[in-house]
């Protein structure tokens, strides 16, 4: 990623990453109880996305994800010696993939995507970070599918499942 040279950016990434992980999910799966139905909230990689049988599915592998003190704590216990070389989680955040199982989520015809990178215009040389930027589903499904300027599918997502549908996607940017 092309970034302008300032002392001020690495800062101001720092904060936006912090902003922006702080209010999309926490670390692993929680259901919530809501007048309505059930909501779940998850972190994954998506693997895929498929039309079956007219509907959109989402074929996601579920990671944990963690930040801050938690990501140190989780990587001191699994990687002790590059937590003591690193002296911490590398740029604050730690995921948990022990599993390469993958869950079919089917998507709602109105669910909201929020990206923080993608490919605009075909030039990686324009490729930069528009934090919390919303898309359209048919966009998503469309971004997600070009491969050749930056792979969407190696972004970790924050979903949002409300009555065993995907509602919300929101991309967790990676440095």
């Amino acid at each position: 990623m092309l970034l302008k040279n300032s002392k001020y950016v690495l800062p101001l990434l720092v904060l936006l990453f912090l902003s922006l992980a702080t209010t999309a999910s926490t670390a692993g799966t929680r259901a919530e109880a809501q007048s309505g139905g059930q909501i779940q909230h998850l972190t994954a990689y998506i693997h895929d996305l498929q039309i079956v049988d007219g509907k959109l599915m989402l074929n996601a592998d579920d990671i944990e994800w963690f930040e801050g003190a938690d990501a140190n704590r989780v990587f001191a216990e699994r990687d002790p010696d590059g937590a003591a070389e690193l002296g911490g989680a590398p740029d604050g955040y730690y995921i948990v993939n022990d599993s390469d199982l993958l869950t079919t989520y089917p998507v709602a015809d109105n669910a909201g995507v929020t990206m923080q990178i993608y490919d605009h215009t075909g030039t990686i040389e324009d490729l930069d970070i528009n934090w919390n930027e919303g898309i359209s589903l048919p966009q998503f499904q469309k971004e997600f599918a070009k491969t050749d300027i930056i792979d969407l599918s190696q972004f970790p997502y924050h979903l949002t499942i409300k009555d065993g549908q995907v509602t919300s996607i929101v991309q967790q940017y990676i440095p």
